[in-house]
């Protein structure tokens, strides 16, 4: 089978943890793998290939995430300029593959604890695939969530989708048996699924067709902007799998879950003896039944329960549990008051390293850059300010107009504005700088770039 593993979405039921630009796909939430990781970890056993569906904004740290597992497994990533939903996404994969290549399609975002389960149920997919259907994957349902789609069936035949049920009708389907949550993950020809793309959702099919014919083709697949913009924006459930005839869900009880709310999470975290949520850097007094996130902060808990506890660096929310499919209506009113907050962590990660924001205000912003051994920032100026560089590890290569030069520890240097420059680290270990910004605007699209190792714009 060819692995393709859908990168997208933004994760905003779990922020302030997961942000637009680090969503929760990325994010250690279970140890030192990320659930991006753990997919493919779950999956590269059984693959041929393996596909990266995934927005050009997070490819860096998609492919740094993917290559530090060291798997040899072979892999292309598909850039998307912008999202359109999973139906466009399945079809440039499909269309990246031969017509009798088996695809198996899963998110990026999910948690399978049962793999002995989760093999069997490929298995059977596998099986049903290669007689030219479309198989979908229906977990069996725990207890009745209103939160997730649900998939009627007869065996392995598909009866009928359904929406997201209110909690009576949920009762309903766990008491009758044969309902199953709809899980996001399916298994087909490559072929078998762009002949039915092209039945019930012709335009998606013919501009996506489009769109991979005309996109950048070397080890990675570039999407166009204009060709993505112009597909169609379309779940492949609406598209395609609720009007095809050759349907199969294949039933799969394998400890699942899409961590789609804290709530989710907090069933998934280990905990201690009292229901907390095990962390190194909480102490609880009398508290019970808590989900607590934070980092190098102490949290601190009195004769509480029943709460969500997440902090970050520049966030906190607290919660009731129960009450956290809120969160993104939360995100919605943060966004009104700060679209940077809701985009990206203090540390952001580039395709060179980490920058963290140490201090900032409308007029200055001081930044930690932390440079990986052999590479470099683009060759860039800024129009409205200047920066100030001081090296506290490693040894900078500088170059400012026309000179280039190194700098070593406690050194430093001045870029005026609209002075051309670039910095690199040659050495074998991280270089780290701190830099100051100072002007009238420091906004991160006082970027002109004038060369980029990475063909960012």
């Amino acid at each position: 089978m060819h692995v393709i593993i859908l990168c997208g979405g933004s994760g905003t039921r779990l922020w302030p943890i997961s942000r637009t630009l680090f969503p929760k796909q990325f994010c250690q939430l279970f140890g030192h793998e990320s659930l991006y990781q753990k997919t493919i970890s779950r999956n590269f056993k059984f693959a041929e290939s393996l596909k990266v569906v995934i927005n050009q904004n997070q490819y860096f740290m998609g492919l740094d995430q993917f290559e530090s597992l060291k798997t040899h497994l072979p892999y292309q990533f598909i850039l998307e300029p912008i999202g359109r939903n999973t139906a466009p996404a399945i079809a440039l994969a499909a269309l990246a593959l031969e017509a009798n290549d088996i695809m198996l399609v899963v998110p990026s975002d999910h948690l399978i604890e049962n793999q002995n389960n989760y093999q069997e149920a490929l298995e059977k997919a596998k099986s049903l695939a290669q007689e030219n259907k479309l198989v979908t994957f229906g977990i069996t349902p725990s207890y009745p969530e209103t939160g997730y789609g649900y998939i009627e069936s007869n065996g392995f035949d598909v009866k009928s989708f359904k929406e997201k049920p209110n909690l009576s009708t949920a009762e309903s389907y766990l008491k009758a048996g044969n309902y199953f949550w709809n899980s996001g993950m399916f298994c087909f020809k490559a072929g078998i699924f762009l002949e039915e793309l092209k039945k019930y959702a012709p335009d998606i099919y013919q501009d996506s067709l489009k769109a991979f014919q005309s996109c950048r083709k070397d080890h990675t697949l570039r999407i166009n902007f204009e060709d993505m913009k112009s597909i169609r924006s379309e779940s492949i459930d609406y598209a395609v799998m609720e009007k095809s005839q050759i349907v199969k869900v294949v039933s799969a009880d394998i400890g699942w879950s899409d961590l789609g709310s804290f709530d989710a999470l907090y069933e998934a975290l280990p905990k201690d003896s009292t229901g907390n949520t095990i962390n190194e850097n909480a102490i609880h007094m009398g508290s019970k039944n808590n989900l607590v996130i934070g980092g190098k902060r102490l949290i601190s808990t009195i004769d509480i329960e029943d709460l969500m506890i997440v902090d970050t660096t520049d966030a906190l929310v607290i919660a009731k549990k129960g009450s956290t499919q809120k969160v993104k209506d939360l995100v919605a009113e943060v966004k009104k008051i700060n679209l940077t907050m809701t985009n990206s962590h203090i540390t952001a990660y580039k395709p060179w390293g980490t920058s963290t924001i140490l201090e900032e205000s409308p007029f200055y912003r001081v930044k930690q850059i932390t440079v990986r051994p052999g590479a470099k920032l683009s060759l860039q100026y800024h129009q409205h300010r200047s920066e100030h560089w001081i090296v506290v590890q490693g040894t900078a290569t500088v170059t400012i107009d026309d000179k280039t030069f190194n700098l070593h520890k406690s050194e430093s240097t001045f870029i005026p504005k609209e002075a051309k420059h670039r910095l690199a680290n040659t050495g074998a270990s991280d270089l780290i700088l701190i830099e100051a910004q100072v002007g009238n605007y420091i906004g991160e699209d006082d970027i002109v770039r004038l060369q980029d190792d990475y063909q960012r714009n």
